[in-house]
């Protein structure tokens, strides 16, 4: 069985997406650096958001224009199911595999909320990792690598998993540097996901 997650890259050669989840404390880290053939063209590009009032994180590799238009398919499926994540990326998968505009679109999407870390690919999947750390794009091998060890091998709280993987993987992948932007869930506060 697989205990982390990492989606093949196929031509989406710029970024690195991270989700970490160390005990309740759950984290996604992303890179900067969007390049266009060999060329980078930019360095600090956000490619994480929060959703839901930040009780949702999510994060994308592929193309921008692809991936916000996922975001926005997929806040209109959390509007539908506003406290079955698991249930709104089903639904987003089913549209994007169904709808021959979305079938085009080249992105790969991580979500995670207090209970679960999903990867929503556009052939249907809606993955959810064993050991709660997943990995997009082409440094997602080396982040992922790096995650696993770190969280069995160190006390780190999970954004501290996620930045430290993501410095790994900047070192070795050429389509990922080291602008590292962090999100994490907030405290843990009752059990409300809304």
């Amino acid at each position: 069985m697989m205990e982390g997650i990492h989606a093949p890259s196929g031509r989406m050669r710029a970024t690195t997406i991270l989700c970490v989840r160390v005990g309740e404390d759950v984290a996604m880290a992303g890179d900067g650096q969007v390049t266009m053939g060999d060329t980078v063209i930019k360095a600090k590009a956000t490619k994480l958001r929060t959703m839901r009032e930040g009780r949702i994180l999510a994060g994308f590799a592929g193309g921008v224009a692809d991936a916000l238009t996922l975001f926005e398919k997929f806040e209109a499926q959390l509007e539908r199911h506003p406290r079955n994540l698991a249930r709104a990326a089903v639904e987003l998968a089913k549209e994007w595999r169904s709808d021959r505009y979305l079938r085009r679109l080249e992105a790969l999407l991580a979500v995670a909320d207090r209970e679960t870390s999903l990867l929503i690919a556009g052939t249907g999947e809606v993955i959810e990792p064993d050991d709660g750390i997943l990995a997009l794009g082409s440094g997602g091998p080396y982040a992922l690598a790096a995650a696993r060890a770190l969280a069995l091998r160190t006390d780190l709280p999970a954004a501290e998993v996620a930045r430290q993987a993501l410095e790994v993987a900047a070192g070795i992948c050429v389509y990922t540097n080291d602008e590292i932007t962090v999100l994490e869930l907030p405290a843990h506060e009752g059990h409300e996901n809304r």
